[in-house]
């Protein structure tokens, strides 16, 4: 088997995992079902992932990663620190309305998760602390620092509650509600401590 096969057969593997994951859960989700989903050999499925851990880790690995590039490319299009976080909710809105939304995969790795040693708990920690760290870098370009950092966990904050809002089938509610409270904490950040 040649190195780009595998690593193809590896990516299904992980496509068809998140895919099962996000819909049905990771516990409530089997080894043998991803197996029988991805229509592959149960060796091909140790061979790559001798745990069932280190596949939901990589499936979050994955889609943390799938996210910052989207991310990257909306903030390419916007100048102000603003606009830059104005795309991040732009993205979330869009994820809000698509059918095939089930709410956070991570959040639900955290409430599966929940022992913080555990490794799909830090791989869920590393996603959420590096949205909160691209808002704290695209807002340090205009504020100081410690006011960055204020602003950046309040904002991921909001997206988390607009997230499980959306969840709940508030969608356009939870959105409308973000965007008002994204530019009151943003200007409530650029006045004077």
């Amino acid at each position: 088997m040649t190195s780009s096969s595998s690593s193809g057969k590896r990516q299904h593997v992980v496509d068809t995992a998140y895919s099962l994951f996000k819909r049905d859960g990771f516990h409530a989700t089997g080894v043998d079902r991803i197996i029988a989903e991805a229509d592959i050999a149960k060796m091909t499925m140790y061979r790559h992932f001798p745990a069932k851990d280190e596949l939901i880790v990589a499936v979050l690995e994955h889609r943390a990663a799938r996210f910052e590039r989207r991310l990257d490319r909306l903030a390419a299009t916007a100048d102000t620190a603003a606009a830059k976080i104005a795309t991040i909710l732009d993205w979330h809105e869009r994820w809000f309305r698509d059918a095939d939304f089930h709410g956070c995969l991570f959040a639900h790795a955290l409430a599966e998760f929940g022992d913080p040693d555990h490794p799909v708990f830090k791989a869920a920690v590393r996603q959420k602390n590096g949205l909160r760290a691209r808002m704290r870098f695209i807002l340090e370009k205009e504020l100081p620092p410690e006011q960055a950092e204020e602003a950046a966990a309040a904002l991921l904050m909001l997206i988390e509650g607009a997230t499980l809002m959306a969840q709940m089938g508030e969608a356009a509610t939870a959105i409308a509600n973000a965007r008002r409270a994204a530019t009151a904490i943003l200007a409530g950040a650029r006045v004077p401590q």
